[in-house]
């Protein structure tokens, strides 16, 4: 079910209705129900894997919580009897019991996730290591369905287990509240990835009807409409142009590309998100923000601070810290230290651990080499970026006033964009070799003409849609800016009836006559839903 169809906008209608007219105890219940008809709808079949998903992870976090329950308990009972080093033994005893079901767990789980989405991907490489040593045979390639938004519960999920494990919090008792918090609707889509005790503090909660709430819901998702289908979906027509035919559009057409690519990506998840985000606020229910102006990032480190907010912030805490400093790293940090020198032995678990990272957020995006590339590219840019940090440091110091200056505040939010869209090639072309040789015909072909003599023009967009992108992106760009100070629509709020009404019909009118619509068009579906 498309967030862009009509029967999504009357599936939402008809629960928001519901939500508000039930008894307020039921409210929780009716969203768990329409959260499994909305997964239902999508596909009948998908509904074996998150069932799997849920049952075993609330059934081991419940059995965790009852293990360290015992654990405090028995602590509790014998503290006078037991001496600090047996109560240490003990806790360390019973915490491998945790481990162990921790373990089970997470492999059931990711693998579930890992067989469905990599299978064919390992199949594919292994074929293509038979076919390098000349042999003529083949492994078949299995048809498995990828269940949408896998990627999304299951992260969420295995990150309330290993919050539940670290003691942060007790697993949720009520089996169905849980399964809520699993496929709560809105956001299995896209995201964003919620961790449990900052969703379930609102998803639970009884919600009276409040017009100023659901009303600034609502504009919420319209302004998500407007990205995605006024800009996002009317940019993929040149983008699916240009990336269609490498053979064609090259040098300044590939530079053309990857910005116009930049911009429908940025319209196309983050009008998303505020869909997702709109719809859960128009019940009362929070859910976490994912992005923070990232255009407006001065190096990618802080882009990667503001960009898919969620997803980053997963990876630093449940893989990026416990590999940095678990026993095997810190034995391989000391014996680096022995070996190599202070300086790179202090260094060597931050890159290894930054390296898995971004290995794994390049697979987590896709199954398929780009997307490692991509990952990796990341990875190298931004060691790259920590390593010079001693020479930014000396040209502050020669240049203090470089930092204020609007100019040069301006040249590093232009470069940071232009290294993520030149990483972001490997999305749009999916194909390593081919995203190279696009990149290198920037700097070795020189038909820049093409990007002011009407070429352009022949990408299945008019002018006026150009013209239309052009004042879509003026108004992101005048609304990131407000943004800084407050919200927009908090801004808006406080103006008379007719100007609200002015603006927010006015945004309804774009939306119903820009929106791209009709032949040519595709309200296609969100580009993360991929994920």
């Amino acid at each position: 079910m498309l967030f862009t169809s009509y029967e999504f906008l009357f599936f939402v209608l008809v629960t928001c209705v519901l939500y508000y007219v039930v008894p307020k105890k039921w409210q929780w219940m009716l969203l768990l129900l329409a959260s499994y008809v909305f997964y239902f709808l999508a596909g009948a079949s998908y509904l074996p894997y998150i069932f799997v998903t849920t049952v075993s992870t609330y059934l081991i976090a419940r059995k965790i919580t009852s293990l360290q329950t015992v654990v405090d308990a028995y602590i509790k009972e014998h503290k006078k009897e037991l001496s600090r080093e047996e109560r240490k033994e003990y806790k360390a005893k019973e915490k491998k019991k945790q481990w162990k079901l921790l373990l089970l767990c997470l492999f059931i789980n990711i693998g579930i996730l890992a067989v469905l989405k990599y299978t064919n991907f390992v199949i594919s490489n292994v074929n293509s290591v038979l076919t390098v040593f000349g042999s003529t045979a083949r492994v078949k390639f299995v048809d498995f369905v990828l269940p949408m938004g896998i990627s999304f519960y299951t992260f969420q999920s295995m990150g309330y287990l290993i919050d539940v494990y670290r003691g942060k919090y007790e697993a949720e008792k009520n089996f169905f509240r849980f399964a809520l918090f699993v496929s709560f609707f809105p956001q299995l889509v896209q995201g964003p990835i919620s961790r449990f005790d900052h969703l379930a503090q609102s998803l639970y909660e009884e919600h009276k009807y409040n017009a100023t709430t659901v009303a600034s819901g609502l504009q919420r998702v319209l302004w998500g409409y407007f990205k995605k289908m006024v800009i996002a979906d009317r940019m993929l027509v040149a983008v699916n142009t240009l990336i269609q035919s490498p053979e064609e559009y090259y040098g300044a057409y590939a530079f053309a590309g990857m910005l116009f690519y930049a911009l429908e990506l940025y319209a196309d998840f983050t009008g998303g998100i505020d869909i997702t985000i709109g719809i859960a606020e128009t019940l009362g229910i929070k859910v976490t923000e994912n992005f923070h102006r990232p255009y407006f990032s001065k190096n990618i480190k802080e882009y990667w601070n503001r960009w898919h907010i969620t997803m980053g912030s997963w990876f630093t805490d449940y893989i990026f810290y416990p590999i940095s400093v678990c026993q095997p790293m810190l034995k391989f940090s000391r014996f680096s230290r022995k070996h190599f020198g202070e300086i790179i032995g202090k260094r060597m678990p931050v890159y290894l651990s930054s390296f898995v990272v971004w290995f794994t957020t390049g697979i987590w995006h896709g199954a398929s080499w780009n997307f490692i590339v991509w990952g990796l590219g990341n990875f190298v840019v931004i060691m790259i970026s920590q390593e010079l940090e001693p020479l930014y440091r000396k040209f502050h110091k020669a240049f203090p006033k470089a930092d204020g200056a609007f100019g040069f505040k301006v040249f590093r939010v232009v470069r940071t964009i232009l290294l993520m869209s030149s990483l972001r090639m490997f999305d749009c072309y999916r194909d390593v070799p081919l995203t190279f040789k696009m990149f290198g015909s920037i700097f070795t072909t020189w038909n820049w003409n093409v990007l002011w003599n009407g070429q352009l023009l022949e990408l299945g967009l008019e002018m006026k849609d150009y013209v239309i992108l052009f004042l879509g992106m003026l108004l992101l760009i005048i609304v990131s800016l407000v943004q800084r100070s407050g919200s927009v629509r908090v801004k808006i709020r406080s103006k008379a009836l007719p100007v609200r009404f002015a603006v927010w019909y006015g945004l309804f009118l774009v939306v119903l006559l820009f929106g791209a619509y009709g032949v040519g068009y595709d309200a296609s579906q969100f580009i993360y839903n991929q994920f």
